[in-house]
């Protein structure tokens, strides 16, 4: 308590807050801005931390961090855009709900879930931040490609009423990311002797491209809609409606915790980020609910999920780098560089050695997502406006601002050739009726599996080592039992071997669960191990009452 104590004099200063508020305002303003990343905003503010202390200048850039993340929604909410990659899954219910008519309160579901998401982490990084990152040692290459493998699945969740077009989507989506030269090796692939595809798609200007170019187009194609605002298109309330936002969340509180609990893990974990938790924790959200197919119309829970996730996913990331002295992603890569300029090496001794420093990054992250609530619901106010421009007026800002953002990632004229041709891929993939969340799945994780599979087969061409590791296999399980939830969900209730889903799932992670060893992991395995049992038995007993041919 003295060191929390000591960390909250170190933040609560008129000039940490102050600076704290900047970087929140500049978060968010990048965040909304498709195109203009987070780590773009966090390597601007940088070099302003030079002549700040530590303690300041992480407290600044965490702001920015918090305030980018939250940002991300606004955009992705009203106008169908993600701001940023950590908003994709906020998009398939936050712009359905907003074209409904309740783009107030959408937003407020949007804010509200990343505030309760945002402190839920802050709470385990200041509890457990030593226990928790020693998870993060324990991954190697076959556990983050099997973790990569295990997401991937999600593109059948996320494939609609047409699973067919649902999967030649993701398929797209995966040869869109091996366009160009590979990673690992420098070889070059599909590029047919061009320079354009030697240097393959980007995949911002081919997520902005699929999401607001085709969106934009959809939505001007009728003269008669593109005169209007999305206020005359129905009956709109534009009013931020937090109240009821709230109480929608709280009553989630099953999904809450679980998105956060998602967060928290895929932030641990160096090299994943809240690219990969917001679209996980949406599967996992669509996957327990008792409506799975109201998800992607405009759903509640589709919004608290990926929202609560993201942010959680700062905490976990914070956890990494100050326990293990290991950057989870960009970000806190450039917030480790900002410490080891002022002489702050983070390792496992780190806290216990700078107690204060420490817990004021801590307090800071805590103070932030009360901070960024605060300012976001002003700049909702003024984001809403949005409502009552006219579409064609609209299409015409969004797409300059789109062109400027997409230029400013590499400065080449390349990639807004990506976003005009992925704009047009994407309008086609819509009015064809297939799913465009599948494509950004593959273009998303397609790179990021492919290289843990060569690092993973650098170190050996052993396939067991994908089955002997405790958490490649624990993600082998997850993965083959996600591949089949389709069916599970289609004949639940219906059908008789329904009754073994869940104890099968439940027996087969204990085993990797007692591979891990020590005393809780094993505990769980044991759990894991009578639920199964015994829902195992209960199967036996009630599959009779099922009839065969149902």
């Amino acid at each position: 308590m003295e060191n929390i104590i000591a960390a909250i004099g170190e933040i609560a200063t008129f000039q940490t807050i102050a600076l704290m508020i900047i970087g929140a305002v500049a978060g968010l303003i990048a965040g909304a801005i498709p195109g203009f990343t987070i780590a773009m905003a966090i390597v601007l503010t940088l070099p302003f931390t030079f002549s700040m202390s530590a303690s300041q200048g992480v407290a600044t850039m965490i702001g920015v961090f918090v305030g980018g993340l939250s940002g991300g929604l606004m955009s992705g909410i009203l106008i169908g855009i993600p701001g940023t990659p950590s908003s994709v899954a906020t998009t398939f219910d936050g712009f359905p709900l907003a074209r409904g008519g309740e783009p107030g309160y959408a937003l407020g579901l949007g804010v509200w879930s990343s505030f309760f998401g945002g402190v839920i982490s802050a709470i385990l990084l200041i509890a457990v931040a030593p226990q928790l990152a020693r998870i993060g040692l324990e991954f190697q290459p076959w556990d983050y490609f099997m973790l990569v493998f295990f997401a991937l699945t999600i593109t059948a969740s996320l494939a609609g009423d047409s699973l067919i077009k649902g999967l030649i989507a993701g398929g797209i989506g995966l040869v869109i990311a091996t366009v160009g030269e590979e990673d690992i090796n420098g070889v070059s692939r599909f590029d047919f002797g061009s320079d354009y595809l030697s240097e393959g798609f980007a995949f911002l200007p081919v997520l902005i491209g699929l999401f607001a170019f085709s969106q934009l187009m959809s939505d001007v194609r009728d003269p008669n809609s593109a005169r209007q605002s999305l206020t005359h298109m129905g009956n709109v309330n534009i009013r931020i409606e937090h109240r009821k936002a709230v109480t929608a969340v709280l009553r989630r509180w099953g999904n809450l915790l679980r998105s956060s609990f998602i967060g928290v893990f895929t932030g641990i974990l160096p090299a994943a980020g809240s690219t990969i938790s917001n679209i996980l924790a949406y599967d996992q959200a669509k996957k327990a609910s008792k409506t799975p197919e109201k998800f992607g119309t405009g759903y509640e829970d589709g919004i608290v999920a990926p929202e609560a996730a993201n942010n959680a996913t700062a905490g976990g990331s914070l956890i990494t780098m100050m326990a293990l002295g290991i950057p989870g992603d960009i970000i806190t890569a450039v917030m480790l560089g900002a410490l080891l300029i002022h002489d702050v090496v983070p390792s496992p001794s780190f806290i216990g050695e700078s107690p204060v420093l420490a817990y004021s990054i801590f307090v800071a992250f805590f103070f932030a997502n009360f901070l960024v609530l605060g300012l976001q619901s002003v700049a909702l106010r003024l984001f809403v406006l949005v409502t009552k421009v006219r579409m064609y007026v609209l299409a015409a800002i969004i797409l300059a601002y789109c062109g400027i953002g997409v230029f400013a990632l590499n400065n080449i004229v390349n990639d807004m050739w990506t976003l005009f041709i992925f704009g047009i891929v994407g309008y086609a993939m819509r009015s064809l009726g297939f799913p465009l969340a599948p494509i950004i799945l593959g273009v998303v994780l397609g790179p990021i599996a492919e290289k843990w599979l060569a690092r993973a087969l650098a170190i050996s061409t052993d396939p067991t080592l994908f089955f002997t590791h405790p958490w490649s296999l624990f993600f082998v399980i997850l993965s083959v039992f996600s591949m089949g939830f389709g069916l599970y969900q289609r004949d639940r209730g219906k059908k008789g071997w329904t009754l073994f889903y869940s104890p099968l799932l439940a027996l087969g992670l204990s085993v990797p669960m007692f591979m891990m060893g020590g005393i809780i992991r094993p505990f769980i395995g044991a759990a894991l191990i009578c639920f199964g049992v015994y829902g195992l038995h209960r199967a036996l007993k009630l599959k009779d009452n099922y009839p065969a041919s149902a």
